[in-house]
């Protein structure tokens, strides 16, 4: 009796606990990601970006919407939410300060150089990828702007040279954020296991 007593303690201190607008966001971030993901692909497999369109179509299984116009809306509106997520929760880390421990810097750089503790080298490559990461998203939604918006927004499209460069650049932002998300996933096991992924959704 005695002897489990200071056990259980010791696992309710290690539990993970995170703040609730934390679990928002990433929620938040998931469906949006998923609904901009598949309508994505409904609107990729009316032109595709490679080969034209008789280039390679995915799947009905991955794709929302039906059809253009329906991947079309469901992408835009999904677009906003991504948006909007991202922004309150930018500002949210700003206030709270928590950027000064979320992101790359000059530390890092010395800690990966000379660090003998493992987990302290998980945290900077977490910190490295939160870092790397956020130009990627500005170029998936900056992109996605000038393709929504082509003639308000022209000045993007020649920004990036031409049409099918602007497709391709916000096409290739998928597969990078789903790299980012196996990275980020990943990192939070070694650090916390499977207990530190649940606490962050329930």
């Amino acid at each position: 009796m005695n002897r489990s007593t200071p056990t259980k303690k010791s696992q309710s201190r290690k539990q993970p606990n995170q703040a609730l607008l934390a679990k928002i966001f990433h929620w938040l971030n998931i469906i949006s990601l998923l609904l901009m993901i598949t309508s994505g692909l409904q609107i990729y497999n009316a032109n595709p970006v490679f080969g034209g369109r008789d280039g390679w179509h995915f799947p009905s299984l991955f794709l929302l919407g039906g059809w253009l116009g329906g991947g079309r809306h469901w992408h835009f509106a999904a677009m906003w939410l991504f948006a909007l997520n991202l922004l309150w929760y930018g500002l949210y880390i700003f206030i709270t300060q928590r950027w000064k421990r979320r992101f790359f810097g000059a530390n890092e750089l010395k800690a990966l150089q000379v660090s003998q503790n493992p987990k302290r080298k998980i945290y900077v490559w977490h910190r490295l990828i939160y870092t790397v990461i956020i130009p990627i998203l500005l170029f998936a939604i900056f992109s996605g702007i000038g393709m929504y918006k082509p003639a308000q927004f022209h000045w993007i499209v020649d920004l990036f040279g031409s049409w099918q460069v602007l497709r391709v650049v916000h096409f290739a932002t998928i597969p990078l954020v789903a790299i980012f998300v196996i990275l980020h996933s990943f990192l939070g096991l070694k650090v916390g296991g499977f207990r530190l992924i649940n606490s962050i959704f329930l």
